[in-house]
């Protein structure tokens, strides 16, 4: 069975792969080797293997190298959509810092005039009650100058009848009693005189109180306009500081508390304004102007927390956003490590600027990080720049928010120039753009 098998098995190889010959002559002698179809076959079946397994490992590379090109490609256009975009953040920040500028300006000029419409509202309302006053003077006098002028008539007339009644008088006596209602008539034409020019003097009062209290009631209206403007501009102003705190992951309420404790002081001519109600009941319009200057005060307060939490960008010219923050491929190794911070590429010198009001707390060489600069700031905030070409200040220096601190540089652990910028609350690192995104329609 075996050999039936064998003997088909041979003769369907020796179709295909007939027996060969192959002679190899000498000068002296002539050798040949035989190859048998099974042996032409094995040698075909290997050649077969070795183009197959190379055809494979050929286009695989192919594919990886293609896939690689496009992943490249995507790369860069992402990173380019991306300085686009910060390009374009950047430019609506400062379009918005020049809007809160002008809000600013505006807000202090309706502060000045509401201020001075106060300061008319009180003179007329002093001025109306004096001309009050003057009105009920005049009127008493009215009263007695008319009781008066009655007292006189009627003395007059019980003088007439008298003489009438008594027609012989003597001569001297006629003449006195001439005398007398000349006098009289003189006096009762003064008194009318004075009369008239009394009830003159009271409608003229009268029409000035009348005319007051107009003006009274259009400062009144302007005063409600100005509140109303006012009102808005705190909200328009309030409202974004707040949302920017919460968006940082910053309790605005406890914010406020901690600066507030910081800048408690009082006195001297930069004392906080204040409408006194004179230990009467406050007036609508006193009320609302005190929740304004509360609102103001507010917003103080939240400029000089602004100031001290991380919210500008490091880098004022052109850069490219090279890397963000959390875990990537180490550039040096090629391994998976946590990115504690962003980076920002640009020339060999570009200024560097703080982010944030505070303290340097170091200024020198830090093994991988080159040439760094960390600044502590308020709120358990600290911040770092590192692989800097060159650094501007000194350990224990106070440095203000945009405040040149260094340049950029590719000292340290780098494969080329740009700032690493880190952000840590309380000794842990967090993204620095959360802070810069949140300030973004504020700034």
């Amino acid at each position: 069975m075996r050999s039936r098998l064998a003997i088909k098995m041979h003769s369907l190889l020796e179709r295909f792969f007939p027996e060969r010959r192959v002679f190899l002559r000498s000068d002296s002698d002539t050798r040949f080797i035989r190859l048998r179809p099974h042996v032409q076959m094995a040698g075909f079946l290997g050649s077969a293997l070795i183009l197959a397994w190379a055809i494979i490992a050929t286009a695989i590379l192919l594919m990886d190298s293609i896939g690689s090109g496009n992943f490249r490609e995507q790369a860069k256009r992402d990173q380019r959509t991306y300085a686009a975009r910060l390009n374009f953040l950047a430019e609506e920040r400062d379009m918005r810092a020049e809007e809160a500028l002008a809000a600013q300006d505006r807000f202090n000029t309706a502060l000045a005039q509401i201020s001075r419409m106060q300061s008319e509202l009180l003179s007329s309302e002093t001025r109306r009650r004096e001309l009050e006053t003057g009105i009920e003077v005049i009127q008493t006098t009215l009263r007695r100058t008319m009781k008066e002028r009655d007292t006189a008539r009627k003395s007059a007339q019980e003088l007439q009848t008298a003489m009438a009644e008594g027609g012989s008088a003597l001569p001297g006596q006629s003449s006195v009693s001439n005398g007398a209602i000349s006098v009289l008539q003189g006096a009762l034409a003064d008194t009318a005189a004075e009369r008239d020019k009394v009830v003159a003097d009271a409608q003229d009062a009268l029409q000035q109180a009348d005319d007051m209290a107009l003006q009274i009631k259009l400062m009144q209206d302007q005063n409600d306009q100005i509140f109303r403007q006012l009102e808005d501009a705190m909200t328009i102003s309030v409202e974004p500081l707040d949302k920017m705190f919460r968006q940082a992951g910053m309790n605005p309420d406890s914010l406020l508390k901690q600066v507030r404790r910081g800048y408690s002081g009082q006195g001297g001519p930069l004392t906080p304004l204040t409408f006194s109600t004179k230990g009467s009941e406050p007036s609508p319009d006193t009320m609302r102007a005190n929740r304004i200057l509360n609102q103001m005060d507010r917003l103080n307060l939240y400029r000089i927390a602004a100031t001290k939490a991380p919210f500008a960008i490091p880098v004022k010219d052109k850069f490219r956003f090279t890397s963000g923050f959390g875990y990537r491929r180490d550039p040096k190794t090629g391994g998976r490590r946590l990115h504690k911070g962003v980076d920002f590429a640009g020339p060999v010198g570009t200024p560097l600027y703080a982010t944030a009001d505070g303290v340097v707390t170091h200024a020198g060489w830090s093994s991988g990080y080159g040439r760094l600069v960390k600044v502590q700031h308020e709120f358990g905030i600290e911040t770092r720049y590192a692989h800097m070409n060159k650094i501007r200040v000194k350990v224990g220096q106070k440095v203000s928010r945009g405040q040149r601190i260094g340049d950029m540089g590719a000292s340290g652990r780098v494969t080329g120039p740009h700032l690493h910028y880190e952000v840590r609350v309380g000794g842990k690192a967090v993204n620095p753009m959360t802070y810069i995104k949140a300030a973004n329609n504020v700034f």
